[in-house]
């Protein structure tokens, strides 16, 4: 079929179910931002293959709802399919709240897979249309009901991840935990997000694409704690040390079953963001529902000592890996020749080479043009050579035992302009300008934000997308709730002030539709910075070790402060990584982290 064939066929099963209004958002039964080929039913719908989205379809009208990250992409994604963009983040975009609020007749019903939709997020549309006294039919994924060859599900063996990288044992973690349930007053806590329940287990796998999770539940009160799991992917081994932390197995569908056998009076601790609506409709009346942020989600950002040694590990490999592939770059004979995807391949061997297990996400590889669609993707139908002129930005990042590292680099590939000159300057100076922050402890990645887009907005110019997210411990490479962002959210929990041992990347960006994309990216650790009568002040350590391009800098434009702060970081790099290169990557290396 064909995509508008498809919002046909969704059509007329919504028409037999009497549902006036049907979303398909992303995600899984765990709020995963990355989730398996099997969960794909809203690319299947519309043909749209970007992430953090939603589309709504009626009898007459259908619409996709995406961030400035994917509004190009979108555009050629759904030509063809009869459904309209709503472009979000732009001026007078009709939000998709404001378009229930138009088609859902009054008493009307509204439909989606209610495992899928997180309860914060039923709650919020049921609380915008209460005026139109609407019902909701969430017990059915209709889409998947026409997915006739839906890929199955793939499962993963469970591992260990040793508490000499950890740094903290799991019936520790446990015990935290119960610790904060208290303070909810709570008896009972379910964990939903799949890197919340590794990191509280010190287990890792390999249920979702690019992310180390084990596709699980935990369900724990104060004395007692449930892992329901694919039990034959959890080998002895794993077994063994997670029943020792008072832990037991049961089968993942179980769950469902045990949700509604929740005891009548239970107050219920579950993360309003993460769990999915399904559980509020099937838990007992009486049951109590605390909506609040998972305690695990404030504790692993806070990266512990152990924790941070291994980070520098992961990104030396890390560093090791990208100064081979940029030198590779930098000397192949025909880099015409080359496609997108040959790069990103050469890049993903480097970095297996050195030790990474899988990759972080998908490589953004992107040619020219293609680079000012931030999250581009190249495919083996759609993809671009590489040319001896205007940037090539590729962003990646790898998994290591030791943590998970997330990179951008732009370079050029010829001549250039003077206005991508002075672009890649600006870049590099909002990038430099936020590293090399110090604050006084209290201040939240929001307060900052600023320093990164400072330079672009002195140009009137601005981008789409937040300056820089939290990454995880050999776990997802998106991690709340520490970022840099201009948006302040309404709940204090998810603003939280930075703390030594949060990660957060610093990835300003620029980007000229139908031109060019320039970003450059590295992960911040912060430190401790001393302590005056004024208080404790912080900084930030440049976990990432890769050399910036210099030759599209135009160092006229720069401070002597940015000037100075690039040539320091540069230092490092070269002094970090020479030892472990051979000796022609490492003269290649000397020379390209000059002093400006």
């Amino acid at each position: 079929m064909t995509k508008k064939e498809t919002v046909d066929a969704l059509r007329a099963k919504m028409k037999e179910a009497g549902i006036d209004v049907w979303v398909v958002t992303c995600g899984d039964f765990h709020g995963s931002e990355y989730y398996s080929a099997y969960f794909n039913t809203l690319t299947f719908l519309t043909g749209f293959t970007g992430e953090s989205s939603i589309a709504a379809v009626t009898a007459d009208k259908a619409g996709l709802w995406t961030d400035g990250r994917y509004h190009l992409q979108a555009e050629r994604e759904l030509q063809g399919s009869g459904i309209d963009l709503y472009k979000v983040g732009l001026k007078d975009v009709k939000s998709l709240q404001d378009f229930l609020k138009e088609e859902l007749p009054d008493g009307g019903v509204l439909g989606f897979d209610g495992r899928i939709v997180p309860l914060g997020q039923a709650e919020a549309w049921e609380k915008a249309l209460a005026e139109k006294k609407i019902s909701v039919k969430a017990d059915r994924d209709l889409v998947g009901e026409l997915w006739t060859d839906r890929p199955a599900q793939e499962f993963h063996e469970a591992f260990l991840m040793p508490e000499e990288i950890a740094g903290e044992s799991a019936a520790a973690k446990l015990a935290r935990v119960r610790a904060e349930m208290k303070k909810h007053g709570a008896d009972m806590h379910l964990i939903t997000g799949l890197s919340d329940i590794c990191w509280l287990l010190n287990v890792r796998g390999g249920d979702v694409p690019c992310n180390p999770v084990v596709f699980s539940f935990v369900k724990m009160t104060q004395d007692e704690a449930v892992w329901y799991v694919t039990e034959e992917k959890v080998p002895e081994e794993v077994h063994a040390y997670v029943r020792a932390a008072g832990v037991s197995l049961k089968p993942y569908e179980a769950v469902w079953e045990d949700i509604k056998a929740i005891p009548a009076g239970t107050k219920l601790l579950v993360d309003g963001a993460a769990v999915c609506s399904y559980v509020k409709s099937a838990v007992q009346e009486s049951v109590e529902l605390i909506t609040a942020p998972n305690p695990t989600m404030l504790m692993k950002c806070v990266k512990n000592e152990t924790e941070q040694k291994a980070l520098r590990v992961s990104h030396y490999k890390d560093g090791l890996a990208m100064v081979n592939f940029l030198y590779w770059l930098a000397h192949h004979p025909d880099i015409e020749s080359l496609s997108e995807i040959d790069a990103a391949d050469y890049l993903e061997n480097c970095r297996r080479e050195q030790g990474a297990f899988e990759l972080s996400f998908g490589t953004i590889a992107a040619m020219g043009p293609n680079a000012a669609m931030a999250h581009y993707a190249a495919t083996p139908e759609k993809f671009d050579m590489l040319k001896k002129r205007g940037f090539f930005l590729v962003d990646s990042g790898g998994q290591y035992l030791e943590g998970t590292t997330d990179i951008t680099r732009t370079m050029a590939m010829g001549p250039l302009s003077d206005a991508e000159r002075h672009h890649y300057t600006s870049v590099l100076r909002s990038h430099i300008r936020l590293a090399s922050a110090v604050f006084p402890e209290g201040v939240a990645g929001c307060q900052l934000d600023v320093l990164a887009r400072g330079p672009m907005w002195e140009d009137h110019i601005d981008y789409r997308h937040g300056t820089g997210h939290g990454v995880g411990f050999c776990l997802n490479v998106h991690e709340g709730p520490n970022a840099f962002r201009m948006s302040i959210p309404d709940n204090k929990a998810l603003r939280p002030a930075l703390a030594p041992g949060m990660v957060t990347t610093d990835e300003p960006g620029i980007y000229i539709d139908n031109g060019y994309g320039i970003r450059i990216e590295n992960e911040l650790l912060c430190v401790a910075d001393g302590e005056s009568e004024y208080g404790k002040y912080l900084k930030f350590e440049s976990l990432t070790l890769c050399p910036y391009d210099l030759t599209p800098v135009n160092k006229d434009e720069m401070t002597k402060q940015e000037i100075d702060a690039v040539n320091a970081y540069h230092e490092t790099v070269y002094q970090t990584l020479k030892d472990g290169l051979a000796p022609e990557v490492a003269a290649w290396l000397r020379e390209v982290t000059r002093p400006l």
